[in-house]
């Protein structure tokens, strides 16, 4: 079912953004602020103030947890209400991008991308839920991939980029089943933007089909009106900017 622009609920007084100096990131921050949220935590690792109002910037590293761990003490005196890991990388900054076959695959690389893609989301879950309310509703959600889905999967390739992406969905999964226990209203989820005009997405624009490109605004309005809709029997789940299902 498609959920954007139906049964919206009021977008939250706080929200934390993880990444908020990347396309999609900064443009669901200025998209929160101008839909009235009033408190907006924006981490980036050089700590960058976007100017918003009721801003608060941090400091994180997705490679050091004393960073995250540092970053959600700061929240804890006033948790978010939603949290989103807007976090991702497709190329790394040495150049090498997703490997089109098993042939290409590197280690050292692919630890890389598990670190950025995987392991990192999970260390902000690690620290940040243990914050969240057990008597009201709340949203973790990353950003996520179709990429990510295995059963989706008929073109292969891409190795490393779509095993992180899996695996950080699985992880959402569990995620969800255990707090599930003890948080009754709480969402966790995945998004899939879809293609965005953004650095992680700039070498790969050239043989997109026309309009398949959606501009970070558009791309942030569609996540948020998504998340505004989920409830606690989404928990787990992964969703494209539609508010349709990603299949596992």
């Amino acid at each position: 079912m498609d959920r954007v622009g139906k049964q919206q609920s009021t977008v939250p007084k706080s929200a934390a953004i993880f990444g908020s100096t990347g396309g999609i990131g900064t443009a669901l921050c200025r998209q929160l602020s101008d839909r009235g949220c009033e408190t907006i935590y924006t981490g980036s690792r050089s700590q960058t103030a976007i100017g918003l109002p009721g801003e608060a910037p941090f400091a994180f590293d997705l490679t050091d947890e004393a960073s995250i761990g540092a970053a959600a003490a700061m929240m804890k005196d006033n948790p978010p209400d939603w949290v989103i890991v807007a976090t991702g990388v497709l190329t790394l900054e040495s150049g090498k991008g997703p490997e089109r076959t098993f042939k290409r695959l590197d280690g050292a690389t692919m630890a890389k991308v598990f670190a950025l893609n995987t392991i990192g989301p999970a260390l902000i879950a690690k620290h940040i839920l243990p914050l969240m309310p057990r008597e009201k509703r709340f949203v973790f959600a990353a950003i996520s991939a179709r990429v990510g889905s295995i059963s989706d999967n008929g073109l292969g390739g891409w190795h490393s980029y779509r095993a992180s992406k899996a695996a950080l969905n699985m992880l959402l999964k569990n995620f969800a089943i255990e707090l599930q226990r003890t948080h009754k209203h709480g969402v966790v989820a995945g998004l899939h933007p879809g293609t965005v005009d953004s650095a992680l997405s700039a070498p790969f624009q050239s043989n997109l089909p026309e309009g398949q490109l959606t501009e970070p605004h558009e791309a942030a309005g569609n996540l948020i009106d998504v998340l505004a809709t989920l409830g606690p029997e989404d928990s787990g789940k992964v969703f494209d900017f539609a508010g349709k299902t990603v299949p596992a």
